[in-house]
């Protein structure tokens, strides 16, 4: 049995032919009355028709069997029964498409207007894509977008919410003194009421139109169905009628409850007329070619919509061909007709395939994406089950968990049966873990306030300190202050600054008094400390003059002045160091007996040692010349063993070098020693 679409066995709307010329036929009395009686007999068979018309519709009959058997008594068919339901189950799939929609003219705006993943968007993307939206977008044409971005803003919200209420609940607060405000929140609610007020102007202002439109198009059915039962010259009705057809075009949307019943009807009188036109067969003929190159073109268009890569978008552009194919176009030649709709069934069925394929692949991804977000989740129950102790610990599985909740809401959708599985167990999973972190923290509150009782205390006891000016007797007491406020642990951090600047100022009220006594006390030492830098700078920058007598007295001279500038504050005695460096440099220049320079520098270097520290010099030097007495002794024994060598021999000669080495070393070194004794 051939399928042939339902649309094309009841009447179908014509095309534009107001560009094709209109053959003007001059018609005499005989025929005219020919034509009149042909009329009359049309007009007697008309409630017969009309009656099973009405049936029809209020029957709705728009299932395969009914169109297959309507075909079958007047077609043969070629196709099997089994390919017939396939083709026929993707037209009507199509077609329950273009019903829904017919009644918003902004359908192919709204299809252009890209869903975004607003599962992975933040709460203030969600409401800056809404808002955008709402400004900029027909209202009629975001539904499926607002209602996503409301679902998925209400998602997080009230996880942000049940938060929040557990941690005010586990700190020991009442239910119903809980109050949880989000600005975020009240920017959604301002954007998403701002639609639905646009949304209820507009559907009020359609609601009036779409009554409207219907009122007109059962005006133009009747005026249609009375064509009939005129007496004019048939040129002059068929230009009537094409005058109908495009008013009907233009004649808007109607309630898509009233959609198909007012089609068919007037597709029935269409057909209707164009029995009746067989009486003129140039007209009837002309529109059925017309029509005919039509729907070659619309064939045309669908497979190459088939070819197309983007099968979403290439569906929708099927499903506006099916839409012109049923409201624009009028029938063809009835010899024309099955082959025509089975080549336009095919294209139909081949992009509803692939868009079955589409969505199984479609399917298959959002599978992978619940295995991804059930890994997650078995993070998190991981991450909640662990045991942490201190503060630093639970902060960085805090951020752990911020990081695993952007990577569920970044995994993409799952499949639809188990979405709210799958978001009732993520949920649950972080609820465990902010239980977990809020029994932590509850506690550490308390530890807290225990800390803060301890330090209390402290800053009471620094207070008490800070004028006393028994320096001796405090100074201790507060360095000890200080080290048991460093052992104590954290306070509650709204006030933890405030109890810390306390604390600082008292003590470093005692210690700012007590340097400053102390450098009352040393103002000379603060002096000789400047007279050493100037001096310092001075003998860096001296320049050898070439004459060592006279730069060994001025280098001389320069650590005599440093010698009697006398002492500088303890923490600045690395400056003698320095100036030794700086002689030991200058030295190193000057051609003089080593020792001399020697003795020179060691000089300079005792100006800065203490009664202890030049005993135990003393007791160094003294050790050094014995050792060195005892070397020059093992080496002059050493001599009997060349009694009978030559004098040239290069041995003995370098042991006669040794033993006047260390008579030198030994003759400086009792010269220290010497100077060591004149303190």
């Amino acid at each position: 049995m051939m399928l042939e679409d339902k649309n094309d066995n009841l009447p179908e709307a014509e095309g534009n032919l107001e560009s094709q010329p209109t053959p003007e036929t001059e018609t005499n009395p005989e025929i005219e009355a020919e034509t009149t009686e042909k009329v009359e007999a049309a007009v007697e068979i008309e409630a017969e028709t009309t009656e099973k018309v009405e049936a029809e519709i209020e029957s709705d009959v728009e299932t395969v069997e009914a169109v297959a058997t309507e075909n079958e008594a007047t077609e043969d068919v070629d196709e099997s029964e089994q390919t017939i339901e396939e083709h026929q189950e993707a037209v009507n799939e199509v077609h329950e498409n273009v019903a829904e929609e017919a009644e918003d003219d902004s359908a192919n705006v709204r299809h252009k207007i890209p869903v975004l993943d607003y599962h992975s968007m933040t709460m203030d993307d969600l409401v800056a894509e809404l808002e955008k939206l709402v400004q900029n977008e027909k209202v009629q044409a975001i539904k499926d977008h607002v209602d996503g971005i409301k679902t998925e803003f209400n998602l997080k919200f009230n996880e942000v919410l049940e938060q929040r209420k557990e941690e005010f609940l586990a700190e020991g607060g009442n239910i119903i003194d809980f109050q949880f405000h989000l600005p975020i929140k009240g920017k959604f609610n301002v954007a998403y009421n701002a639609y639905r007020t646009k949304r209820t102007d507009y559907y009020k202002s359609l609601e009036k139109d779409l009554h409207a439109n219907l009122e007109k198009r059962l005006s133009l059915i009747e005026e249609l169905k009375g064509l009939l039962n005129v007496e004019e010259n048939i040129n002059n009705t068929y230009k009537h009628f094409k005058q109908i057809q495009e008013e009907w075009r233009n004649a808007g949307s109607i309630p898509k409850t009233q959609y198909n019943n007012v089609w068919r009807t007037y597709h029935h009188h269409v057909e209707r007329f164009y029995d009746f036109l067989h009486l003129n067969r140039d007209l009837r003929d002309l529109d059925f070619k017309h029509n005919y190159a039509e729907k070659q073109k619309i064939v045309a268009h669908a497979e190459e919509l088939a070819q197309e890569e983007d099968v979403i978008h290439a569906f929708r552009e099927l499903q506006n061909l099916h839409r012109i194919w049923k409201e624009d176009i009028g029938p063809v030649a009835k010899e024309l007709r099955e082959d025509i709709w089975n080549q336009f069934s095919a294209a139909t069925k081949v992009i509803h395939d692939r868009r079955q394929e589409y969505f199984k692949n479609i399917d298959k991804i959002y599978e992978q994406n619940l295995v991804v977000k059930e890994e997650i989740i078995e993070k998190i129950k991981e991450i909640s089950a662990g045991s942490y102790t201190v503060h630093n610990q639970w902060q960085n599985k805090i951020k752990e968990i911020e990081k695993l909740r952007e990577a569920f809401f970044n995994a993409g959708k799952v499949p639809l049966k188990v979405n709210e599985a799958t978001w009732a167990k993520f949920k649950q999973a972080v609820r465990e873990f902010n239980a977990n972190k809020n029994t932590f923290y509850k506690s550490l509150k308390k530890e807290q306030q225990d800390n803060l009782t301890k330090k209390l205390a402290l800053i009471e006891l620094a207070e008490s300190l800070k004028d006393s000016d028994d320096w001796a007797t405090v100074t201790p007491q507060m360095k000890k202050v200080q080290a048991d406020w460093k052992k104590i642990g954290h306070v509650p951090k709204k006030i933890s600054d405030k109890v810390w600047k306390q604390f600082k100022n008292a003590c470093n009220h005692f210690f700012d008094r007590m340097h400053a006594e102390k450098n009352k006390a040393n103002e000379g030492e603060v002096e000789a400390l400047e007279k050493k830098q100037a001096l310092l700078e001075a003998t860096e920058n001296f320049e050898l003059s070439g004459d060592t007598g006279k730069d060994v007295e001025t280098i001389k001279e320069k650590i005599a002045e440093w010698k009697g500038i006398g002492r500088v504050p303890f923490n600045k005695k690395n400056i003698d160091q320095k100036f030794n460096k700086v002689v030991d440099g200058l030295f190193k220049k000057l051609n003089i007996d080593k020792q001399e320079s020697e003795l020179i520098k060691y000089s300079n270097r005792l100006e800065n040692l203490d009664e202890h520290k030049i005993n135990s010099e003393r007791i160094f030097i003294r050790r050094k010349i014995d050792d060195i007495k005892a070397e020059i002794r093992q080496l002059e024994n050493n001599l009997q063993f060349f009694s009978n060598s030559s004098s040239n021999s290069p041995m003995l000669k370098k042991v006669h070098q040794d033993i006047e080495k260390h008579k030198r070393a030994l003759d400086t070194w009792k010269a220290k020693l010497q100077q060591l004794k004149s303190l």
